[in-house]
């Protein structure tokens, strides 16, 4: 996993370390030193923590003035134990939400397991950005990580499914995938 590196390619358009407004400005990278870990495994030193134990983000894109973010995770999702959307929801939604973002696309094909429970934060999530006519995104996720989603039922607040993991994204500068994305709506 430590191989895994977040995606890099946008870097020149955006980078959440030199952004002020971004919960990750300022961040510094030991591009040497290994210490982050979904449980035994060490991961790539630019992913960014948050309080969750086991499930690491990259904020790889935000355009203030669309008030969109493009966000990708890494490693093992986990509401029913460590309550992981709260820390999400908490620790970078809601900040980022202060600064007027209300779309939300995350990039979920590093999220290799997912433990579902109550799903109230996802809701308050779905209706803050129904305020601001948003929305929230998930993109390339895992077969059976996506059928453990619905049956934890946030299907019903978030942009899931089959037609949301087929997309070639990487292939995309960040403004036309923002756009592709707004088109599948």
């Amino acid at each position: 996993m430590h191989d895994i590196e977040p995606f890099y390619h946008w870097l020149d358009i955006y980078n959440s370390a030199e952004d002020e407004a971004s919960p990750f400005f300022g961040q510094t990278y030991n591009e040497f030193g290994y210490d982050k870990k979904v449980y035994n495994y060490y991961i790539h030193p630019r992913w960014d923590e948050f309080e969750a134990e086991n499930l690491f983000v990259k904020q790889l894109y935000t355009d203030y003035d669309d008030g969109v973010v493009v966000l990708e995770l890494i490693g093992e999702w986990n509401d029913a134990i460590g309550n992981d959307i709260m820390f999400l929801k908490r620790d970078i939604i809601d900040k980022m939400r202060d600064q007027g973002i209300s779309k939300y696309i995350l990039l979920c094909e590093y999220v290799f397991n997912f433990h579902g429970s109550d799903d109230s934060y996802y809701e308050e999530w779905a209706e803050d950005v129904a305020e601001e006519s948003g929305y929230i995104c998930f993109i390339s996720v895992l077969d059976h990580v996506l059928e453990e989603m619905k049956r934890s039922g946030i299907h019903r607040f978030v942009q899931m499914g089959k037609k949301w993991n087929d997309i070639l994204w990487r292939k995309m500068d960040p403004i036309s995938f923002v756009q592709f994305v707004e088109s599948k709506l």
